[in-house]
């Protein structure tokens, strides 16, 4: 076995080395642990046998008063260790009746990089796949599973899979639908055969060490209560952090010598379509953040989940073929079959994923609600545009106090009075609208945070990730200006709301989209210039004298 983690341009040192080192760290901390109680047997030993003096006793019996404090502390930092559990990534479970091609094609890659096949495989709504040990969570309490969603997820390992120890596979979910079945295998193929190294037994024990003193260390750093039980888990932390700074260079060195021959022992499989699945990885990675700025986010914010986004990245993905000439050649590939025809139920998968996606990047519920609804994509423009550009108008003429039925024409001439009472500039305007905006976010991640913290945050990472950088009181009132035009366009010109896949959000006029709205919308609300953006309503033919439907 060691022949599957040696590394030839290394010499003697290798991955089997790196963990050995790692094991010697818990070796010597074990031996300092057991060091005092040692001393203290002997002397005690020495005079019940008579070999030892009467002069012996008083270190002796301080032998015995230092040895039991320091084995009473060590008991108490190994059974945190044991007793903590290593975090999981989130990510939707797979069974293997609901993908029986996948399986069996992960199998074969298995058998022919000679290595052993993963115990399970998963989805995660990123772009980036990896082995992940799971054991302990089969060991104690299962798998962490959304409900809704029985047949597709199940706690522990998968059925017909005996080595309930061997690693996960985690696939990230965009690439299933993106690539062709070959490309996937070719992907896939260095992380498969790292299953190697995983089986090796003194690796596998470093990594579980290594694994365990982070999860002690995080529990210690989060444990509140009583002082003296803050004191102990302190201790507990500190101790783990010695630890894992002790062998941390040999356990990075370790998993890059396992990287290594995990991506050697693959060049036997597919070397050559592996490169042209590396840039399509580049490649479905723009399209997926793309869609979750300016697409999914957009819907979260409105209490809903776009239940398809997988899909949404082909489309996204090939419609940037069409507009990009560097992408030419990319939307013939869909003529192949896609990896996602592996799985049986690919529209189940993907409203999973999504869910999870949502729940991940926006904090959202773990169950569809009335207040957080699924949404298909033929939908996406009534239910989230349309509504997005009536709560941002409705918004907007609250903070200029407009009448109750309220016209784009009153806009302008408040936006313009306004500057002027301000000596030209837009500044206050903008201001108000990023506090009020700032409010309504503050008292929605609130609301959000209440409900995550009463239920199951087993898949929540601290705080979530941010898809979006703050914007400026200047942008929040463009965007604004520009929902009031639109919701004007939508009443009065017979346009309406639609979707750019790479874009988000977009006004269709004639059925074609208008993306020249931005510089009319900027001069008024940077410069309190109305005329370029009248030319614009006078060129569509929007009526700014008739009232805006708001929510």
């Amino acid at each position: 076995m060691s022949g599957l983690v040696a590394v030839p341009e290394t010499g003697t040192h290798s991955a089997r080395d790196h963990a050995l080192a790692v094991l010697r760290v818990r070796g010597i901390a074990l031996g300092a642990a057991l060091l005092p109680a040692a001393v203290a047997v002997v002397l005690l030993v020495g005079g019940i046998t008579g070999r030892l003096g009467d002069g012996w006793d008083a270190a002796r019996w301080a032998a015995v008063a230092v040895a039991v404090p320091v084995l009473a502390a060590a008991a108490g930092v190994a059974a945190v260790i044991a007793r903590a559990r290593p975090a999981v990534s989130p990510t939707v479970q797979i069974e293997e009746s609901a993908a029986p091609d996948l399986y069996r094609l992960i199998r074969d890659l298995a058998d022919r990089l000679d290595v052993p096949p993963p115990s399970a495989i998963a989805l995660t709504p990123d772009c980036d796949s990896w082995l992940e040990d799971r054991a302990h969570t089969t060991r104690s309490r299962g798998l962490p599973r959304p409900p809704r969603f029985p047949r597709l997820l199940r706690s522990g390992r998968l059925g017909g899979t005996r080595d309930g120890d061997a690693p996960v596979l985690v696939i990230g979910s965009p690439f299933l639908w993106w690539m062709r079945v070959a490309e996937l295998r070719a992907l896939l193929a260095p992380v498969v055969a790292g299953t190697g190294p995983s089986a090796h037994p003194d690796i596998a024990a470093a990594r579980r060490f290594v694994r365990g003193l982070d999860a002690a260390a995080a529990i210690a750093a989060t444990t509140g209560g009583p002082l003296p039980r803050r004191l102990a888990y302190d201790f507990v932390g500190w101790v783990a952090r010695l630890l894992l700074r002790a062998g941390a260079s040999h356990a990075a060195e370790m998993e890059r010598m396992v990287a290594t021959a995990a991506a050697a022992r693959a060049q036997r499989v597919d070397y050559g379509l592996r490169v042209v699945a590396q840039e399509q990885v580049g490649l479905a990675y723009a399209g997926w953040d793309r869609l979750l700025t300016r697409v999914a986010l957009p819907a979260w914010r409105t209490g809903r989940w776009p239940e398809r986004l997988d899909a949404g990245v082909v489309a996204a993905l090939t419609e940037l073929s069409r507009r990009d000439r560097l992408a030419e050649g990319f939307a013939t590939r869909l003529g192949e079959r896609p990896a996602c025809d592996l799985l049986e139920e690919p529209g189940a998968v993907d409203r999973a994923v999504s869910l999870l996606a949502a729940r991940l990047f926006h904090d959202g519920p773990a169950e569809p609600g009335p207040d957080w609804a699924p949404v298909d994509w033929p939908q996406y423009p009534d239910e989230v545009v349309d509504r997005i550009w009536r709560t941002e108008a409705a918004r907007l003429f609250t903070v200029l106090r407009a009448t109750e039925n309220p016209t784009l024409a009153e806009l302008i001439d408040r936006l313009v009075g306004e500057a002027a009472t301000a000596g030209g500039g837009t500044e206050e305007l903008a201001a108000r609208i990023g506090a009020v905006v700032a409010r309504e976010d503050a008292a929605r991640e609130s609301a959000t945070r209440t409900g995550v913290l009463s239920g199951d945050i087993g898949l929540l990472p601290p705080g979530g990730f941010p898809l979006q950088p703050p914007r400026s009181g200047r942008e929040l009132l463009a965007e604004h200006i520009t929902a009031a035009v639109c919701c004007a366009a939508v009443d009065t010109a017979g346009a309406a709301p639609g979707l750019d896949w790479l874009d988000g959000p977009a006004l269709l006029v004639d059925g074609e989209r208008r993306a020249d709205l931005a510089r009319p919308v900027l001069a008024l609300a940077e410069e309190a210039d109305p005329r370029p953006l009248r030319d614009w309503l006078a060129a569509v033919g929007v009526r700014h004298d008739k009232p805006i439907r708001l929510v």
